[in-house]
């Protein structure tokens, strides 16, 4: 069950903006740049954010219905900004439940159960 869609609000109004600056730096985040699909403007987004392999896993806590989601999935790539590396990134694709919660850290995945997430995304990493 995705968080309700007024904590979504608030996020993108005033979380983000307090969290951005420190979200590239902060394990488990991640920034995602990308571009909206109808205003063309440029948007950052921080993200819980797990590089795993070659793809970079994120849990979609509000659900899939998401403007950043839509934006990177319209796009042919995005940029993930995670610590001091700066990645190119290609649309991302779902994974199913037991993949998502395979791919985060054990502690991260009781949280995530706890919050019933239910739906992930892995970013394939272009460079």
């Amino acid at each position: 069950m995705p968080l309700p869609k007024g904590l979504t609000r608030f996020n993108r109004s005033v979380t983000n903006k307090v969290t951005g600056p420190f979200a590239k730096r902060l394990p488990w985040f991640g920034v995602l740049r990308h571009t909206g699909r109808v205003s063309g403007r440029t948007y950052e987004t921080p993200l819980m954010a797990w590089m795993r392999e070659s793809s970079i896993v994120v849990a979609l806590t509000y659900g899939p219905d998401v403007d950043w989601l839509k934006n990177a999935r319209a796009s042919q790539n995005s940029i993930m900004v995670m610590g001091r590396e700066t990645l190119t990134v290609g649309r991302p694709q779902s994974i199913d439940r037991a993949e998502g919660y395979e791919r985060v850290p054990k502690t991260i995945g009781i949280a995530l159960a706890a919050l019933e997430v239910d739906h992930f995304v892995a970013f394939p990493v272009l460079d």
